[in-house]
């Protein structure tokens, strides 16, 4: 699984960095769904009075989404024989 940061400015100048967003094809059945949650995510952060310096969109998404969506997009696998 691929993952991506965003780091931008809010409104008072503070940096604000988004980590663990997932990089998904543009065919990809969430890709829609992604982008709009993310979108949502960024304008809630940038209205926010004081923000946090670094905000984790998997935890976000653990929040908002179905889980087996969740484990769809994040593809989580289950480690066997600690391996």
């Amino acid at each position: 699984m691929l993952l991506k940061s965003l780091e931008f400015k809010v409104k008072n100048g503070q940096k604000v960095k988004v980590i663990e967003i997932p990089v998904l094809e543009e065919d990809s059945s969430y890709f829609t769904m992604l982008n709009i949650r993310l979108q949502t995510f960024l304008l809630t952060i940038y209205h926010e009075q004081k923000p946090k310096q670094v905000y984790s969109f998997r935890e976000y998404l653990k929040r908002v989404i179905k889980w087996p969506d969740y484990e769809a997009i994040y593809r989580l696998e289950e480690l066997r024989s600690n391996a």
